[in-house]
């Protein structure tokens, strides 16, 4: 395992009923599933323009960093080479109209309804922040695929 942990914000883009997710394109283990629109921060930089700069490299919205909240964080292992924690930002207003703007990366975009995200195939750790927010477990804690420890 690396000795490093990267930070990753995911964005909520939610209209109504409706959640906007990704589906990842290539060829890994994650290839046409579903996910948020996602990426790592850069260095010295603040989670909330992480969120607002990756959502509009991603699909193209703009979004004032002060409209977005964090909904959940989660301490992630398994989902790639290196732990992860995971910060889930729901954004309360955008401008533009989303559309795929990385499809190397992406192979499209949905608006689904939130009452049918437990039918996608959505990836395990995006799932964990999605169903906190549909919860309303605002601003909690999880961790996802550790193995327990011996102490």
């Amino acid at each position: 395992m690396a000795d490093r942990h990267l930070i990753d914000v995911h964005i909520l883009l939610v209209d109504g009923d409706r959640l906007l997710l990704t589906q990842r394109g290539g060829s890994d283990a994650f290839s046409g599933r579903w996910h948020l629109p996602s990426g790592k921060l850069d260095a010295a930089e603040p989670v909330t323009a992480a969120a607002a700069r990756e959502a509009y490299e991603e699909v193209g919205v703009v979004i004032d960093p002060a409209d977005l909240r964090v909904v959940h964080v989660t301490h992630v292992a398994g989902s790639g080479p290196e732990p992860r924690l995971g910060l889930f930002l729901h954004a309360r207003r955008w401008h533009g109209e989303p559309t795929n703007r990385e499809p190397d990366k992406c192979s499209g975009l949905r608006w689904v309804r939130l009452d049918e995200v437990d039918e996608l195939d959505v990836i395990e750790y995006p799932a964990v922040g999605i169903r906190a927010y549909l919860d309303g477990d605002a601003v909690a804690f999880s961790e996802h695929g550790w193995v327990p420890v011996a102490v």
